[in-house]
């Protein structure tokens, strides 16, 4: 099955693309439907990521449901037991696989998130 890409962006990618059964998301950061970054700390920037990730999987037939794998990528690491709080309510039970990272960010932004998601076709 060739793979399919889902929804456009600014940049040169795709927020979703399936490939057979799997959806790769893209790293979402924490920007806004008006495309600026929002306002507060890992709290509010973890929520804002969560909910483009849902987004991006919504495009594809995608729920948080159907996520295996995330990547997080963490401005400082100090933030981890913040960003975990919000976190775990977007991934109530059975959570999916995780790799959480302290790394600079390409812009100012204290949190990305990419994940992959299991929904057969």
């Amino acid at each position: 099955m060739p793979k399919q890409c889902f929804g456009t962006s600014h940049v040169p990618l795709s927020p979703a693309v399936r490939a057979g059964d799997l959806v790769y998301v893209s790293g979402q950061v924490p920007v806004g439907g008006d495309g600026i970054v929002v306002k507060g700390g890992i709290s509010e920037q973890t929520e804002q990521v969560l909910s483009n990730v849902k987004a991006a999987l919504a495009l594809a037939g995608c729920t948080m449901d159907d996520v295996v794998k995330t990547t997080v990528w963490l401005e400082d690491a100090r933030d981890f037991g913040a960003f975990n709080a919000v976190y775990a309510r977007h991934f109530p039970k059975n959570p999916p696989a995780r790799t959480t990272v302290e790394s600079r960010l390409m812009i100012d932004i204290k949190i990305e998130v990419e994940a992959v998601a299991y929904r057969p076709v």
